[in-house]
């Protein structure tokens, strides 16, 4: 396996395997050769101790000169320091490190603020209607058992009501008959009871 390791930012080969120099701690296994861009004595010196081949390949520097140009540059740069500073405090303020704050300037850290901040909106707004249907279901839960209750409590009160009617039938059909029984006697013994008087 060939590595090469670089640390620029962009222009990668598909066909190759990356590693960044700077968080260099100690050769791979596996690596039969290495590429080395740029001014990395430390993972040039492991490699060759380890027995590995190892190429270096120098990277030409610019360097920029007149005075305006210069000073342009300069500027540029601290905008873009300003502008990934801004986009790195975004990026805690989602990952819920620090609370989410408007960047002071940079389009990109202002677009990405608006974004996040629809994203939040959005987000806080399905947390609120939630919310509101889970205590809906909550209300109509209550309302299912509070029917269910009465329907059961309807239920016994229409058995007792029916049971005492034909408790009164049976005492009736007795007492035309001149049966005595018991005044709290059970339906069960009062229905023996009209039982026998039919037989006799």
């Amino acid at each position: 396996m060939e590595l090469t390791y670089s640390n620029q930012r962009g222009g990668f080969d598909p066909g190759k395997r990356y590693r960044n120099p700077e968080h260099f701690d100690k050769p791979e296994a596996g690596v039969t050769s290495v590429l080395v861009v740029g001014d990395w004595p430390n993972v040039v010196a492991a490699y060759k101790v380890a027995g590995i081949d190892v190429s270096v390949k120098e990277v030409v520097r610019v360097q920029v000169t007149g005075g305006s140009d210069q000073e342009e540059l300069k500027e540029l740069v601290g905008k873009l320091r300003a502008e990934s500073g801004a986009i790195r405090v975004l990026i805690e303020s989602v990952e819920g490190l620090i609370p989410l704050e408007h960047p002071e300037a940079g389009e990109l850290p202002i677009r990405l603020f608006d974004a996040l901040t629809a994203i939040h909106a959005g987000i806080q707004s399905l947390r609120d209607n939630r919310d509101v249907e889970v205590e809906k279901s909550r209300t109509l839960q209550k309302q299912v058992d509070d029917l269910l209750s009465q329907a059961e409590q309807a239920r016994l009160e229409t058995d007792e009501s029916k049971e005492a009617k034909e408790v009164a039938e049976l005492k009736t059909k007795l007492d035309v008959a001149g049966i005595t029984y018991r005044a709290n006697a059970s339906k069960e013994s009062l229905q023996k009871q009209v039982d026998e008087l039919s037989k006799s």
